[in-house]
């Protein structure tokens, strides 16, 4: 296994490969593509006037305390789902395609779409685990043929087609390897993410990797030997 830094792809995807998983759980963002998409949809959201004036104003202040250490990154994570509380889901589902064709797609790291293709032609399951809400992630794993029903993100109860403010689930720290001992009922074999909000479910993993890791996590698994790799920053296009 690759136990230092590499911004070679092809070594990287190969390390992968060699290792034969059958079940593999990928964080999304800044592990599948470069940045925040939550955290971008979010800021989208109120430029593009999706979210009223009263709970925008509401919602920045909120998150200006969560920047600050005042609010837990679960509530945070779960309220930047439950803000929609009202809306149709399917009205949020376009438009966070439409976010995420126009401001994120591009970002995707290549190398992580190859290598998400190839371990699905072996057979091995897929599974996206993220602390964003379903809607951008639901979006975003199309293009990595990710089926629906194979992501755990942050999600509230639908009922006849309208959002609620009930939630489901966060998958955020301990709540990514909670979510999938619950829903999976097995352990990954390989896991990959890029922050310490992902610790918990990398210690899980047989073959865990590090992917664009910040440097708290960077330090983690340079610690406990484990597998580092940094995406190279180019872009790709997409129809």
């Amino acid at each position: 296994m690759l136990t230092t830094p590499s911004n070679k792809p092809q070594q990287f995807i190969e390390a992968v490969m060699r290792e034969h998983p059958k079940l593999a759980a990928f964080d999304c963002d800044g592990t599948l593509w470069d940045g925040d998409a939550g955290e971008g949809f979010f800021d989208w959201e109120i430029k593009h006037g999706v979210i009223p004036n009263k709970t925008a104003e509401w919602a920045r202040s909120r998150y200006a305390d969560y920047k600050a250490g005042k609010v837990s990154e679960d509530d945070m994570c779960g309220e930047m789902v439950t803000l929609h509380n009202g809306m149709l889901e399917a009205d949020l589902q376009r438009l966070a395609s439409q976010f995420f064709q126009e401001k994120f797609a591009a970002r995707i790291f290549p190398e992580m779409l190859e290598l998400v293709e190839r371990l699905q032609k072996t057979g091995c399951e897929i599974w996206a685990v993220s602390s964003t809400n379903e809607w951008v992630i639901q979006a975003a794993v199309r293009y990595f043929h990710i089926a629906k029903s194979n992501i755990l993100a942050a999600s509230v109860q639908i009922d006849e087609g309208t959002i609620t403010d009930r939630l489901v689930r966060v998958p955020s720290g301990a709540g990514k390897p909670q979510a999938i001992r619950e829903v999976i009922k097995r352990v990954p074999e390989a896991v990959f993410g890029n922050s310490r909000w992902d610790l918990d479910m990398l210690e899980i993993a047989r073959n865990p990797y590090a992917v664009n890791p910040n440097p708290d996590l960077e330090e983690v698994a340079r610690t406990r030997g484990w597998t580092i790799y940094f995406p190279e920053t180019r872009t790709i296009q997409h129809d």
